[in-house]
């Protein structure tokens, strides 16, 4: 069987990272979806892992491959915002409004020369001030690779699992300041139109948002996905798609899409 529903004791130690929640309980429906997406996934290229999580019953389900280290892509942006509103908040320092239209073109259109300078201007002078703070919002895979660029560590070249992906978007949903989880929703939610698969594949009825990923890295394409879907964010999806040499970027997006179909589209959004 290649997914899990985790219950009890595994959530209790996913609370520490994510916030505690209510007690998993059967749930048909979601079973039957999971079992048609680990099938479709079988036909596809690549590595896909997943972790699927409903809010309201406590309930996640993670593939075998959630615990794979991939590419983050610029997923890892999503973490970049949550730090930088979080050290706001603490005053550790003082976003202007250049700043924060910098942040909004990162999450809307995926903007790199965004994360480029937010990168150089709050990395501190040995560059380590983000993945120092990456851990605390359920980073803890998280592994910077050398060897790619000069700066070390930079925000293109970093590897992470599924699961870490899962942790931030919850830590997003339950751990900021309230305002910024919410500019944060609205934003994800307006993505550009080159952002609109993955998650969004949850299909408008759920209000999909999500913050994608996708490069052409030394073995071949990543394409990955995060976010959530329903009333109140009720479902957060992660899916990390490393196609290798099996297959590119429309496979990838085809993949993560249709996945996200498959486990959240016509389900109860409340």
């Amino acid at each position: 069987m290649r997914w899990l529903v985790v219950t009890t004791s595994v959530l209790a130690l996913a609370a520490s990272a994510v916030g505690a929640g209510p007690v998993a309980r059967a749930d048909d429906d979601m079973g039957a979806r999971v079992a048609a997406a680990d099938s479709y996934l079988a036909t596809r290229p690549g590595v896909v892992g997943y972790v699927l999580r409903d809010r309201k019953t406590g309930a996640v389900y993670r593939n075998a491959h959630a615990t794979d280290l991939v590419w983050t892509a610029s997923t890892i942006k999503l973490a970049m915002v949550v730090d930088l509103l979080s050290r706001q908040r603490s005053g550790s320092i003082t976003l202007t409004d250049a700043d924060n239209r910098l942040i909004a073109a990162m999450l809307h259109s995926s903007d790199d020369d965004a994360a480029d300078t937010l990168w150089s201007r709050y990395g501190g002078v040995d560059h380590q001030a983000y993945n120092k703070d990456f851990p605390a919002y359920g980073m803890t895979g998280l592994r910077p690779q050398r060897g790619f660029t000069n700066t070390f560590p930079y925000w293109g070249f970093q590897k992470a699992t599924t699961d870490d992906l899962d942790r931030l978007i919850n830590y997003t949903l339950t751990r900021l300041n309230p305002a910024d989880t919410a500019s944060i929703v609205d934003q994800l939610q307006h993505v550009d139109l080159d952002q609109q698969w993955g998650v969004w594949g949850a299909g408008p009825a759920m209000a999909p948002g999500n913050k994608d990923g996708w490069s052409l890295e030394d073995h071949g394409w990543v394409v990955n996905t995060v976010g959530f879907a329903g009333k109140g964010q009720r479902y957060t999806l992660a899916v990390m798609n490393d196609l290798g040499g099996d297959g590119g970027y429309d496979d990838g997006v085809a993949t993560t899409t249709h996945l996200s179909e498959l486990l959240l589209a016509g389900r109860d959004a409340g």
